[in-house]
């Protein structure tokens, strides 16, 4: 099995990416035949910033489930505005 089709089960998910010199926390949007577009996640903010198209022969690690990842997950979901949780004060 090729490493894009194993990743394409993770397209939309956010795990930790190390490509070539740089190592990031983001979300993988697309997997094609020879890149991946992933976005950056900015772990101080909890927003994404940046979006880069990788090689994907510069792929060296891909991590989707682990503690670490599952804590910026939970960080991230916990910035996100709720919907339906408002009271009506008047």
């Amino acid at each position: 099995m090729r490493l894009a089709d194993k990743l394409k089960q993770f397209e939309r998910s956010i795990v930790f990416m190390n490509w070539g010199t740089t190592a990031e926390y983001g979300k993988i949007l697309y997997v094609g035949d020879d890149f991946v577009e992933f976005e950056v996640l900015n772990i101080d903010t909890m927003e994404y910033n940046d979006k880069v198209l990788i090689n994907s022969q510069l792929i060296l690690e891909v991590v989707y489930f682990s503690t670490d990842i599952s804590r910026i997950a939970i960080e991230y979901a916990g910035r996100l505005p709720s919907i339906g949780n408002e009271t009506n004060l008047n």
